[in-house]
């Protein structure tokens, strides 16, 4: 059963993007493209991802991403989302109202 505050596509670029796995399918550097981690930071330009070589950081307008949510991979496009993460969260709420 569907919770209220469980991810979906729908919400998916409001949500809390810390602890998801996620996989960068589409980089304007291709160095970036491939790269494979855990989100464990974020701010209101880039992404921090943990992965097997090290932490790196990507710009949020240069990356789009796939992230695995209960066996479901759904695409996750940061630029959308180019907002801090508490004003992000505030702009879904703020929709939701209208």
């Amino acid at each position: 059963m569907l919770k209220k505050w469980d991810i979906t596509p729908t919400n998916l670029p409001y949500h809390e993007w810390i602890g998801l796995e996620c996989k960068v399918i589409q980089a304007t550097d291709p160095n970036k493209k491939g790269l494979k981690g855990k989100i464990i930071d974020e701010t209101k330009n880039t992404i921090k991802i943990e992965t097997t070589q090290g932490e790196k950081t990507l710009p949020k307008k240069e990356v789009e991403l796939e992230v695995k949510i209960k066996q479901q991979k759904m695409i996750l496009k940061p630029k959308e989302g180019c907002f801090s993460p508490e004003n992000r969260v505030k702009a879904f709420f703020k929709k939701k109202k209208r």
